[in-house]
């Protein structure tokens, strides 16, 4: 399942619109990324499946904070 482990993204339900108006449904996924991030607590590389606005959480917050304020559950680190 695509689900970001820092901010807890998952995938949306809209519909696709087309010319004449006739609505299909259709699924918004996020923008998932899988990264390396270096812990210097652990002294290890972690490797998470992270959103675009999950790696600007971790690079603002950094890693330590950002994995323990995370919305997804705590069972990859």
């Amino acid at each position: 399942m695509k689900v970001c482990e820092i901010t807890g993204k998952v995938a949306l339900v809209g519909n696709n619109v087309s010319h004449s108006n006739v609505k299909t449904k259709r699924k918004f996924s996020p923008n998932l990324k899988t990264k390396r991030f270096w812990s210097e607590e652990e002294g290890r590389w972690i490797t998470l499946k992270v959103s675009a606005s999950g790696i600007k959480t971790i690079n603002k917050k950094g890693l330590a904070a950002a994995l323990k304020d995370a919305a997804a559950p705590k069972k990859i680190y």
